[in-house]
Order: structure tokens, then sequence, then C-alpha cells
């Protein structure tokens, strides 16, 4: 009985191997010779996506195209999650592993100004101002690129050993002041309560070479908090200054004096760290000094002691500078949610490089250096192992230097270099699913 179980198993394996084998490069090679007909239609949505941009959680349109194209596709589509966000999953032929599969689809209050054919003329209110929107960090690509997947992968579905979820996204630029939102917001829905994932995938176009794909392992992108500072003096008339209290000019102090945090009170050979000023606003009018200015930025960290220090001489800074000139000051730090540090499995990232290197070779693969860029793909990541890289999306032969790059009203997006994204996102899932990466 012992020796005929041992003959049943190793039958199984012999049989198991080659089919295994021979399967993903056979699925490899299926999506590579009709890539091009599948890339018309990628690029055809990523027209109508780029032209008809939603802020952040009021991506109702978006949602709406991305749910038929699914349903249309017979896959099994959840709606709602997180007020905007999709997710379908498609169920192999065979039992295995599940694949997570994730695109962000909101737009930017950017408005742009590329002259394209297919440029954004939509207008929305964000933080109660009209203001022109656009997918100026390239969401739009994301999303495109993801449906093109999903139809590939639904084409073969038979063959695969295991599940693809497909997530589609709202709100990664931050939710609306006083609503939660993205990926955050999707996990706390319970997005995987019932059908967790064991690898989820993501990636980003940015202004970088043609098709060219960086990554790094470990820590990546740094961690986000935003902050906002409410200074309050005393209005006067612009031609009697000494009877104000000026906010205007206790905010250049403040905005001054924080930057010494990160060149004089941090060792930068530790962690970088960043501290920006995004936004200052006070007044109305030239001859009035008003009583109250407000002024919002962002803090970028991969050290959470570093961040703490920051926090603790911020408000330091703020309510010490506000004291001397007679003001008061609101400190908001974090000013709502924050992002964690966005990190690369140490050994996913080892095994998909191989994958990645066959589909651009060896030198179109590089190790990036750690971007003070902040994602909310983290709070994916932070469930399980994740991987996330970036996709360069410029003219062939034009670098980075010379182009405009992500939340710019100026950032275009080569479409010839959107098959290396639809190529790589699923020759990921099949080498997962199917070749044991």
């Amino acid at each position: 009985m012992q020796i005929k179980t041992k003959i049943l198993s190793f039958l199984l394996c012999l049989f198991a191997i080659p089919f295994t084998a021979a399967s993903t490069q056979q699925l490899q090679d299926q999506l590579d010779s009709n890539l091009e007909p599948l890339m018309k239609k990628v690029v055809e949505w990523r027209h109508d996506l780029h032209q008809f941009p939603e802020l952040s959680n009021r991506e109702f349109k978006t949602a709406k195209k991305v749910e038929a194209h699914l349903r249309g596709l017979g896959l099994e589509v959840q709606t709602g999650i997180a007020h905007t966000g999709v997710v379908a999953i498609l169920k192999g032929g065979k039992p295995g592993p599940v694949v997570a599969l994730r695109a962000d689809m909101d737009g930017l209050p950017v408005t742009e100004v590329t002259g394209l054919s297919f440029a954004s003329t939509q207008k929305d209110t964000y933080n109660g101002q009209e203001v022109g929107v656009m997918h100026a960090c390239g969401h739009d690509a994301h999303v495109a690129i993801l449906m093109g997947v999903a139809e590939f992968l639904t084409s073969v579905r038979d063959e695969l050993a295991g599940s693809v979820m497909f997530i589609f996204q709202p709100a990664e630029e931050g939710a609306p002041v006083g609503e939660e939102g993205g990926a955050k917001l999707m996990i706390k829905e319970g997005i995987w309560k019932t059908n967790k994932p064991d690898v989820v995938f993501g990636l980003h176009v940015t202004n970088a070479p043609h098709g060219i794909i960086g990554y790094r392992e470990g820590p990546f992108m740094a961690a986000s908090d935003a902050w906002k500072f409410t200074i309050k003096g005393r209005q006067a008339h612009g031609s009697t200054p000494w009877e104000s209290i000026d906010p205007i000019m206790v905010a250049f102090q403040i905005g001054n004096n924080i930057q010494t945090i990160v060149s004089r009170k941090l060792n930068l050979t530790e962690s970088p760290a960043v501290i920006s000023v995004g936004s200052i606003h006070g007044g109305v009018r030239s001859n009035i000094i008003p009583d109250v200015v407000e002024m919002e930025g962002t803090i970028r960290t991969f050290d959470p002691v570093i961040r703490g220090k920051i926090f603790i001489e911020m408000r330091k800074i703020a309510e010490t500078t506000a004291a001397m000139a007679g003001a008061t000051v609101e400190v908001l730090l974090p000013n709502g949610d924050n992002y964690p540090v966005t990190v690369n499995d140490l050994d996913l990232t080892q095994r998909v490089l191989p994958t990645l290197r066959n589909i651009v070779g060896k030198d179109m693969v590089y190790r990036s250096g750690r971007s003070m860029g902040a994602e909310d793909f983290s709070f994916f990541a932070q469930q399980v192992p994740g991987f996330y890289f970036y996709l360069g999306v410029n003219k062939p032969g034009v670098d980075g230097s010379n182009t405009a790059g992500n939340h710019s009203p100026l950032f275009t997006i080569d479409d010839g270099a959107l098959p290396v994204g639809v190529k790589a996102l699923a020759h990921l899932t099949i080498d997962y699913l199917n070749g044991g990466l």
C-alpha cells in the first residue's frame, strides 16, 4: 500500500511539472501574440478616462465604466466599496493561490494645459474652490492597464491555477476633508475578510525613460503626514500695521523656521525627511491686514523616530513663533489620515525580478532610490506581501529631466509604454499562479 502511494505521488508530480512550465510560457506567449488588438482597447479606455477625470471619493462615472467592463467579462463584481471602489474576482479553472492587482482611479484638482486632443476640461469643487480636474498622476493609465489585464486573464481563466482579485480603488490622492477613503477604508470595510490574497501587485507610471521598470526592495516610498496651522492675529488697515497682530508675517516666519528642523535638527545620515508648505491662505484685499491665516503642508519620513521628532519641533516652532508676535496658533499635526511607508516584501521582490527582466530585458529593470512620494498601496502591503513598481512612460529617447512630472498640469503619457504595464501585471500573475513564483 505504501509503495502504491509513493508511485501515485510520483506520477502526479511527473504530470504536474510539464503542465505547469508549459502552461506558463504558453499563456505568456498567447498574451504577447494578441497584445496589439488588446492595446488598442487599453489606449481608447485611457483616453476616455483622461478626458473625464473625477476627484477622490467622487469617481462615480469612472466606477460605472469599470463595472460595466468587468461584468461584461462575466466576473463576480462588488461595487460601492469605500464609496466608489470596484472589486472583481476571477476564479481560475484549477485551485491555487489568490493574486490581488490594484489600480487607483482618482484625478487631481489640477487644470490641464497639455493641449492633447483628449485633454480634460472638467471642473469641480475642492476645499470650497472651483478647480480644474486632471489625471495629472496617471491613474487613467493604471485603470486602463488593469482593465486590459482583466480582459486577457479572463480569456484564459480555465488555464489559471488560482484566483485573481482586481481592485479598482478610489481616493488614493486622499479623501476630502471630513471623509474617509482609499485603501485604508477598503480594508476597514472588509475587502479581504472572506477572500484574502496571498500577494498584491501594483504599478505607477512616471516620467522616466520609455518602458523602464523601477523597483526597490524594503522601504520604497515614504510615509506621508499632512499638517495644518491656523494663525490668529488682529486685523488692521494696511496703512497702520502697528495696530495689527499680523498673521501673514507670522506665517512667513513659521515657514522659514520649520525648514531648520530638517537642516539643523535631524541627523539625515540616519534617514531622509522632507517638510513642505503647500498652501497659505489669508486676507481678501491689498490694504487690509487679516486676522487669520491658514497654512498647510506635508511631512515625508521613513523612520518613526524621526517622524516623532519632526512633530515635536514643528509644534514648538509654530507656538513660540506665534507667541512672540502676540498671535495664537491652532496646530493640527497630523491633519487627517497619514500614509505609512510603502514596503516591498524582500522575498517577493527577489522572486519577481526574473519575470520583469524577461519582459523588458535586464538593463531596463533598475533598482531605484527611495522615493519621498507616498502611496496608500502601503495599507494593502501591510496586510499581505506586496510588490510595487514604477513604469517609465516618456516618449522613446526622452529622459525625465526634460519632461513634466506627476501632479504637473503638463504631465503626459506615451501610450506606447503601456504594453509593458499590461505584460508586467499579467506575467507576474501567471508566474505566481502557474509557475510557482
